[in-house]
Order: structure tokens, then C-alpha cells, then sequence
């Protein structure tokens, strides 16, 4: 498949600002800033209490695992960190801390608070002196008794020099230290279960840092779909990934959209060398533990495994379905112009559900012109570059329900370069340790929703939540500048913003920036969110003016240096907006002055307001509190209110269950977005019901429900009522049980008003159908208008 050009991603460099000695310190030893630890065999790590970003009531992924962190655990080994400083071991962990083994003998252990049949662990060895990384292996022991050995490898991390950097140890900046990797237990260990990571030979490395450790109940294979295509006993696949399956993989996807059939890809680890290009179809694994797509070119390195559409000059793809299978790329440096992404091309009235993506350059590169893209319930670890990018004009499309670790750029990112993006959604993500650059960021866009997502631990030359006029194509000219109504609502950020080595002084945790023209023509609404424990500024204004920007029920808990950093003009009111633990005693520095205009709301307003501000022409060092919120863990509660305007469709890529389901017409196909897919329950068995979890309380004033709008799907009434809890325990009747008519003149759609109650879980019953014998819905809508 041929690639369009490509420009190449125009990140600030990184200086050769951190002197050689510390380069070499990380290299050879990875411990800087170490806190020896008691040799004593029970011994635990005693890591400083820091808030988590994982299990935020409300608030990003809902993940299938139990976070521990290994400064928590029990070892003999030794504490790093924490600490912030760019270049550090430390800096790349989560929560700024970690746990270095050096010698034989010397381990981390955790104790399962759930079961768990797998793990994923997060760790960094050190890189060699060609830059190639090593490759080693760690023993996994179960209550003392050695499981198996888990190779590891520092192959696909440390990066040197300046953007977009090198494999070069002599060079400066070493980074990107961290990789994670996955094993399967074979059988499911009990809570209280002890599970260690134990160093059976330095002989490979000499030393293994340890971050965390993922535990999850990962389900049965999923079978194979009534009437699906299958890729290897049908097209000869090879599942044990000895020979290139690329071709096999290529004529199924050729063959499942001629047929209209589900293509289906069994257990086992593919090689798959160059893109497989899909339209109109659906690949289906047996979920991401157990279906793997794998590989690399052996000679032309600018083709590796990707599951692409049709790029939008050569007319794009849509209705594509991808799920439950995971693409484990090889890529082990940085150019720009290789597509060597999980997923790219353009993806129009597509879903992406349930796909593990690692080591590629990106997770998901989409270039459009493209309308109504779907990611959700997907993990992205371990990229050279972004999690996600929406590119060259992508609307109507959404990230949702998605884990984010470990990207070497924006965590996800939407850059309206040329043409314009727009409505698109960034909803219920957790976005954690990107390398590069920014947690979650929109470059432009008109009428954009970055809510309920958690972001934390930023590491160099971004902040948490950034929205801006920069980067080349984003202009008003071309009407990509940002615009409309932008909504950022019920985010937690912790740990945010840091030190931009190129300039030499702290971005903020949430910064705007109107470097190529002001942004004059938006509305910025920024409430009910928690900046907590930032490294620098919690907010920041810099490279043009920005205005239309409106703070309301924010809280500030822990700024490195200032609640404010005004570096440019622009106009912005502030409501309940409350700071405590700034690091400044003024808590604003502003050199603009009077250019920077601010309107004060309400009198909820405190710990952030100075008049004059400072003016010092010398920037702070940060003052770190580590902890951050003193009591440890952080529980924001429940907004003090609804976001201003319209929140949209609040089920679309939520949690959903059922009481059946016919074939393979799950009941997640009824908050994918996409109204060509739909749940149909178990047929001749009604009362049917479909259940949707909100993720926290909303005052729902409406139900829009539809059935696919194909001319095939003719006139029919459901019967059904409707019923909503705060608990999934007790339910309470929210409309009677009624007739609900679909008729094709209406595109099948139908809305059910309701009367506001707060509701968390919203039930559908279905007891009649007279167009089929079963529950029909391609789309559940929620809102809260």
C-alpha cells in the first residue's frame, strides 16, 4: 500500500542541555536519586504516598486490572525517586517512583487484592553501548515457588539527542526508559496470593527497575462467530507466526467484504510485514491475550504489521469493525515518515473496540478527510510517538474508555492541519507518562469535548491539557484555527505539566497557546476538574493571545511554582475556582499586565488571586511535593455541576450489559456510534433488557433510540419501558412500559423523553417486537441536556 507524503511532525527539540556525567550516570547505573533501602528480606519499599491515576471514581478508562505500584511493595531491592528532573530514571515512572534490582536474589512482591490469571509489568534495564538494548529475563514467583522466567528486553526504549532523536549512546538526552511486557499464569491465583519478580542472573543486565505491576482475570477465548471467515483454516494463516501471513490475512479481508461475513483470527501470533488494507469488513480476534498480529519487513523497515484503511486520496475506507485482537509491532526508532503505525489510513463510520496496541510508532494515525471513527475499550503502550492522532480533517469522532501509557508524544492528540477537525471527543480516557509533549491536546478544531479523562505524569515539553493555535495547517484562513465551543469538563490532572528544556522554564498542567494566531473565535469552557500536585504552573497562557476562556469549579491542589502563568495576553473568568499548597506566596506571575484580562465570578473564588502579580524576569525552581494531596490517593467526588452546554451522547463507548444476546449481535454494537451495527437479544424470550452504566449520576432528560436505517429493516413497534439506579442494585421506573415505533421515513429513530432524574444505570426493557422476535437497538443515546 502506498503511503501519501508526509510532513514531518515539527516537535521542538530537545536540548543538549543535561550534561554528559548524568547521561552516563542513567545509562551505567539507573539510580539517580536513590534512598537505600533495609537489606531485611520482608522489607518494604516505603515509596513516598503519591495519588494514583488509575480507578478515579467517574473518571478515565474503566480498566479490567489492579494496579500496584512497586515503591508500595514488598523487596530488598532499592528506592529511586522520587523525582521529576528530565533524564532521570525516576522521572518515568509512575507516580515519579520506582524500584532498581542490582543483584541476584533481589526482588519486588506484590499481594493480589482480586484473582488474576496474568500480569503485565512495567520496567526499565539499561541500554548498551551500541544502542541496540539487551535482552534478559526476570523470574516470576508464586508464593515462593518459581513460576516460569518473563523475558525482558531495553530494546524498544532509550532514545538520545535532539528531535526526533536517535539510538546513539554517546549522544545527550538519553530517555524513554520504561517498556512493559505480559505473561499468563496458567491458572487463576487467589486474592493474597504473593506473586515476585525476582533477579536470577545479572549476567545479561546488571540491574532491573521495576515500576508496577498489572493484574487482571483475562476471559476465556472468544469463539468464533456464527458464519465468520476464518484466517487460518480457511485462508492458511500461520498462528504459530513461522511464515509471513501478511498475503493469507489480505485475501480474508478481500473475502469477508465481498461476502458481507465477520472475519475471524484464532488464537495465535501472526507475522504479519506490510499493511493489511480493510473496507467495508470486520476482523474479530479471540480477544488481545490471545490473537496477536506481530512483525516487520526483514529488509525494507519502512513496512511493519498495521491494520490500515484505504488512505483518503485513493477514496478511504469505511464501516470497518476491528476488536478484540492485539497488534505488537516491532519498531524500535523514530521516523516520521514511515507508516508504521497499529492502525492508520481513513476510517469513516468505524469502530475500533478492544485492540491492545505496543510497539509501534503510533497507536492510531488517521488522516483524513474522515467522519465518525470510534476508538474504545483499547490499550496503547509503549509508541515512539503519539497514542492517537485525529489528522487532516476528521469529524464527528471519538477516543473513548482507553488506556494510555507510555507514548514518546502526545498521549492523544487531534491536529486540524489543512482541513478542519471537528465535534470530535476525547471522553473517559486515561492518558499516563507521555515522554513528549502533552497528556491530551486538540491543535485547532471547532466545537471539541475533552472530558472525564484522568491524565498524569507528564514528562518534557508539554503539560497535561492543551488547547492551541500551533503547529503548521491551523489557521482561520483555512478555518482549522480553534473555534466554536470547545468543553473540558470533570478531568483530573495529576502531576501535569514540566519543565520544556528548549525554553527553560515550566509548562503548565492545563496551557493554551495562540502561537500561530490568536485564538479570538472560540469559547474555552474548562470545569469541575481537579489540577493536582503540578510540577509547575497549574495554568498557563504562552505564544499569542488567547480569549473566550472560562474556568468554573476547578480545583487547584499543589502548583510546583504558580496557580497562574500569564505569558501572554488574553481574557478569562474564573468561578469557584479554589487553590491551596502553591509553591509562590504570589501565586500568579504576569508580565503582560493589564493584556491579561481577568473577570472574577461569584465569591468562591480563593488561594490563587494576586494583585500585583509577580513580575521577576527569573523563574522558581519548583518546589515538589510528591504527595501531592497529603491524604494520598485522590477521590475528586462528584462534580459540583453539569459541564455549560450540551454533553452529548453520554453512553456511547460506556460499560453495557444484557440479559442475552443473539450470535454475535452483542449488546456493545448499542453504544459503539455506529447505527449500521446492532444488539438483538436472545430471539422468543422476552422481557429482554439492555443495560448502560454512565459512569457517574446525570440528571437524563432523554433516550434516542435506533435501529439500523438500511430500507431492509421495515416499519415495527417495540414494546418497552425504561428504569434507572444509582447503584445497579434498586431501580426505579423512569417511563412506563409503552409502544416505541421505528420507521425507515425517520432514519428508525425514535426519543423517549424522561424526566430528569438522576440515573447512573439506565435499563431498557423490551417485551414485544412486531417486526422480530427479540430485542432490537444498533444505538441506547443517553442524555442530560
Amino acid at each position: 500500500m502506498t503511503s501519501p507524503p508526509r510532513r514531518r511532525l515539527l516537535r521542538r527539540g530537545v536540548s543538549a542541555s543535561l550534561s554528559a556525567s548524568l547521561a552516563l550516570a542513567t545509562v551505567v547505573a539507573g539510580t539517580a536519586a536513590v534512598v537505600v533501602m533495609s537489606a531485611a528480606p520482608a522489607a518494604m519499599a516505603a515509596g513516598v504516598p503519591a495519588p494514583s491515576p488509575i480507578g478515579i471514581p467517574g473518571r478515565g478508562a474503566t480498566v479490567p486490572f489492579v494496579e500496584h505500584e512497586a515503591e508500595y511493595a514488598a523487596t530488598n531491592g532499592t528506592l529511586i525517586g522520587p523525582n521529576r528532573l528530565y533524564g532521570s530514571l525516576p522521572s518515568e515512572a509512575s507516580g515519579r517512583q520506582a524500584v532498581t534490582l542490582d543483584a541476584v536474589g533481589e526482588y519486588v512482591e506484590f499481594t493480589l487484592t482480586k484473582p488474576a490469571n496474568a500480569m503485565t509489568f512495567r520496567y526499565s534495564l539499561p541500554d548498551n553501548s551500541a544502542g541496540t538494548g539487551r535482552d534478559a529475563g526476570i523470574d516470576v514467583r508464586v508464593n515462593g515457588s518459581q513460576l516460569k522466567n518473563v523475558p525482558v528486553t531495553s530494546k524498544y526504549g532509550w532514545y538520545y539527542g535532539g528531535y526526533p532523536f536517535n539510538n546513539n549512546p554517546g549522544d545527550t538526552n538519553p530517555h524513554h526508559f520504561y517498556d512493559e511486557t505480559r505473561t499468563m499464569f496458567g491458572s487463576t491465583l487467589a486474592t493474597g496470593t504473593k506473586v515476585r519478580l525476582q533477579v536470577s542472573s545479572t549476567a545479561q543486565s546488571p540491574t532491573f527497575t521495576i515500576d508496577l505491576a498489572d493484574f487482571e482475570q483475562v476471559a476465556a477465548p472468544i469463539g468464533k462467530p456464527a458464519g465468520a471467515l476464518d484466517v487460518v483454516a480457511d485462508f492458511g494463516a500461520d498462528p504459530t507466526g513461522a511464515a509471513d501471513s501478511t498475503a493469507k490475512f489480505q485475501a480474508a479481508v478481500a473475502a469477508g467484504q465481498a461476502q458481507n461475513r465477520t472475519v475471524y483470527i484464532p488464537q495465535g501470533n501472526f507475522e504479519i510485514r506490510d499493511h493489511i488494507v480493510v473496507d467495508q469488513v470486520t476482523l474479530a480476534g479471540a480477544g488481545p491475550w490471545y490473537s496477536v498480529l506481530k512483525g516487520r519487513h526483514p529488509t525494507d523497515r519502512s513496512k511493519a504489521v498495521g491494520v490500515y484503511g484505504k488512505y483518503a486520496n485513493q477514496g478511504g475506507s469505511s464501516n470497518v469493525t476491528l476488536k478484540d485482537f492485539a497488534i505488537m509491532g516491532d519498531i524500535r526508532e523514530r521516523v516520521d515518515n514511515d507508516q508504521v503505525n497499529a492502525i492508520g489510513g481513513a476510517l469513516s463510520n468505524s469502530v475500533i473496540d478492544n485492540i491492545w496496541m505496543q510497539h509501534t510508532k503510533c497507536g492510531a494515525w488517521v488522516d483524513g478527510p474522515m467522519n465518525n471513527l470510534t476508538i474504545k475499550n483499547s490499550r496503547i503502550l509503549d509508541q515512539t510517538a503519539d497514542g492517537v492522532n485525529f489528522h487532516y480533517g476528521v469529524t464527528n469522532s471519538t477516543v473513548t474508555n482507553t488506556f494510555v501509557r507510555n507514548t514518546g508524544d502526545d498521549g492523544l492528540a487531534m491536529w486540524a492541519e489543512n482541513i478542519p477537525n471537528v465535534n470530535n471527543k476525547f471522553t473517559f480516557n486515561t492518558v499516563i507518562l507521555p515522554i513528549l509533549a502533552n497528556n491530551i491536546v486538540t491543535y485547532g478544531g471547532k466545537d471539541i469535548t475533552i472530558s472525564d479523562n484522568v491524565m498524569s505524569d507528564t514528562i518534557t515539553n508539554g503539560g497535561g491539557l492543551h488547547i492551541a493555535n500551533r503547529y503548521p495547517g491551523v489557521n482561520s484562513g483555512q478555518g482549522t484555527a480553534v473555534s466554536g465551543t470547545h468543553n473540558a469538563a470533570r478531568n483530573t490532572l495529576i502531576r501535569a505539566g514540566n519543565n520544556d528544556f528548549n525554553w527553560q522554564f515550566g509548562v503548565g498542567a492545563v496551557w493554551f497557546s495562540g502561537l500561530n494566531e490568536p485564538i479570538n473565535n472560540a469559547t474555552i469552557n474548562i470545569t469541575d476538574t481537579e489540577i493536582l500536585d503540578s510540577s509547575y504552573a497549574a495554568i498557563h497562557l504562552i505564544e499569542g493571545a488567547t480569549n473566550g476562556l472560562n474556568f468554573k469549579n476547578i480545583k487547584i491542589d499543589g502548583a510546583g511554582t504558580y496557580a497562574l502563568q500569564i505569558q501572554a495576553p488574553g481574557k478569562a473568568s474564573f468561578e469557584n475556582v479554589k487553590a491551596t499548597n502553591i509553591a509562590q506566596s504570589n501565586k500568579i506571575h504576569n508580565c503582560v499586565g493589564a493584556g491579561f484580562q481577568i473577570t472574577q465570578v461569584g465569591s468562591g473564588n480563593s488561594g490563587w488571586y494576586s494583585n500585583p502579580p509577580a513580575c521577576t524576569g527569573v523563574w522558581p525552581a519548583p518546589q515538589w511535593t510528591n504527595g501531592g494531596v497529603p491524604g494520598g490517593p485522590v477521590d475528586p467526588g462528584d462534580p459540583t455541576t453539569d459541564p455549560p452546554g450540551d454533553e452529548g451522547n453520554l453512553a456511547q463507548g460506556r460499560p453495557v450489559t444484557a440479559t442475552g444476546q443473539a450470535q454475535s449481535y452483542g449488546p456493545g454494537n448499542a453504544v459503539d456510534g455506529n447505527a449500521d451495527t446492532y444488539w438483538e437479544s436472545t430471539n422468543n424470550a422476552f422481557p429482554q433488557s439492555i443495560t448502560v452504566d454512565l459512569g457517574a449520576a446525570k440528571n437524563v432528560d432523554r433516550l434516542v433510540l435506533k435501529l439500523p436505517p438500511a430500507a431492509a429493516w421495515g416499519t415495527r413497534t417495540q414494546t418497552l419501558s425504561v428504569s434507572g439506579s444509582t447503584d445497579n442494585g434498586t431501580y426505579a421506573t423512569l417511563k412506563a412500559s409503552a409502544g416505541v415505533t421505528f420507521n425507515p421515513s425517520s432514519a428508525n429513530t425514535a426519543t423517549v423523553t424522561l424526566p430528569g432524574t438522576a440515573t447512573r444505570y439506565v435499563r431498557v426493557t423490551v417485551t414485544g417486537n412486531t417486526g422480530w422476535p427479540a430485542a432490537q437497538l444498533s444505538e441506547l443515546e443517553v442524555y442530560a441536556d
